[in-house]
């Protein structure tokens, strides 16, 4: 056994130092996995950001009260009545006055997009002056909270960063009414930063939606609580409501489009490792032709098959290793942190979010490379230790 490793170590050191005679291609090789690292984390870094800024937007002592059979705010609609049964359910917070409850409005607005101009949908939320204290991840970053009953708005510091006219202090007309700008706020990365509030109460005529709402944001005494509140709300037969904690509600909406980029993310990559796949294994098969003779003189000297076999394995290990490093790093300061913003599927407006190159992303693409590595040295390793040895020594 020892000696076998004395062998391929031998054989792999070897291997690895005549690296550098073939560099050109050894560097296309590692190149072409580096590129399919690098497409694989970026795609999927799309993913991941989104996700992130999806389930930052909620905690488990939130939950949201939607209409039964509703699956987003834009489908949902609950009665003036309907709120207030929510409101007077056990197992909500109080404030000094008040249940911690925010009765909502959701309508989406046309924007123009900073980068290109073109409209996009942006969310505008009605909420009561109870949403700070019932999502309390929000906060006021530059100038001040909008006052009840005045036709102004504070704006999400994402959709003010992806949005034309969303700057503090300026206006914006929106239908018949004009909304002075009076706050940026942030919610720790979440959804929210992509939404532009309003006083709920001056919202509602403006858009004809009478005394009713969309939703019920309700912060509750403790998150054990929440499976008291449910079924309070839904056991009651003046009621037909949904209630979903708000970490899962966002959690749920995410789901869709997460799994679209990744499959896409997966099938470029699937195309592209195609292609890298034959690189290495053309770097490889070259290699070992280079090599013919060394080889048949190493196994003349009594070098066995195996040894043969992983060393030539172990250097395009290397060389996808070295890509796939490369391409993960170059990912890392090209796309960790870069802002963008899609449209969620659920209630077709844009929410603005981070890409996000997670370690378990990197860790992942390095496992792709490696195995893109293994699969390119595989069959010319082969093919090293099936040399004849005779004629392999008259190669000149």
């Amino acid at each position: 056994m020892l000696n076998w490793l004395n062998q391929l170590v031998t054989v792999a050191l070897f291997n690895l130092r005549t690296i550098p005679e073939r560099k050109g291609a050894a560097i296309a090789a590692a190149f072409g996995i580096a590129g399919v690292v690098a497409v694989l984390v970026g795609v999927l870094a799309i993913a991941e950001g989104f996700r992130k800024t999806m389930n930052a937007a909620g905690t488990p002592d939130v939950a949201i009260v939607l209409r039964g059979g509703a699956d987003s705010e834009m489908t949902s609609g609950l009665t003036h009545e309907d709120v207030r049964v929510i409101s007077d359910a056990p197992g909500i917070a109080r404030g000094a006055n008040a249940p911690l409850t925010s009765a909502e409005l959701f309508v989406i607005i046309d924007l123009p997009k900073r980068s290109t101009g073109l409209s996009a949908n942006v969310p505008l939320r009605g909420v009561e002056t109870s949403a700070y204290e019932v999502r309390n991840k929000v906060k006021i970053t530059d100038g001040r909270k909008f006052e009840p009953g005045k036709n102004e708005v504070i704006v999400g510091a994402g959709a003010a960063r992806a949005f034309a006219g969303l700057d503090l202090g300026k206006s914006i007309r929106v239908g018949q009414n004009t909304w002075q700008i009076v706050g940026i706020f942030t919610a720790d990365g979440g959804i929210a930063e992509s939404e532009i509030w309003a006083d709920a109460a001056v919202l509602q005529p403006a858009y004809h939606r009478g005394d009713n709402f969309q939703s019920v944001y309700v912060k509750l005494s403790s998150a054990g609580s929440f499976q008291q509140f449910k079924d309070a709300l839904t056991s009651n037969p003046r009621l037909n409501v949904k209630v979903v904690r708000l970490d899962d509600f966002y959690s749920e909406q995410s789901t869709r489009l997460t799994d679209f980029i990744t499959k896409i993310g997966v099938f470029i990559a699937v195309m592209m490792s195609l292609g890298a796949l034959f690189g290495a294994l053309n770097t490889m098969y070259s290699a070992v032709s280079a090599r013919t003779r060394e080889i048949a003189t190493l196994r003349a000297l009594g070098f066995g098959s195996g040894p043969v076999v992983l060393s030539v394995m172990t250097e395009s290990l290397t060389l996808a290793l070295m890509g796939g490093v490369v391409g993960a790093l170059a990912a890392y300061f090209v796309f960790d942190g870069y802002q963008a913003s899609t449209m969620n599927f659920q209630t077709f407006s844009q929410v603005t979010f981070a890409f996000a190159v997670t370690p378990k992303l990197l860790v992942n693409a390095i496992i792709t490379a490696s195995i893109l590595g293994l699969l390119g040295g595989f069959f010319p390793a082969i093919r090293a230790a099936r040399l004849p040895i005779a004629s392999a020594l008259r190669e000149t």
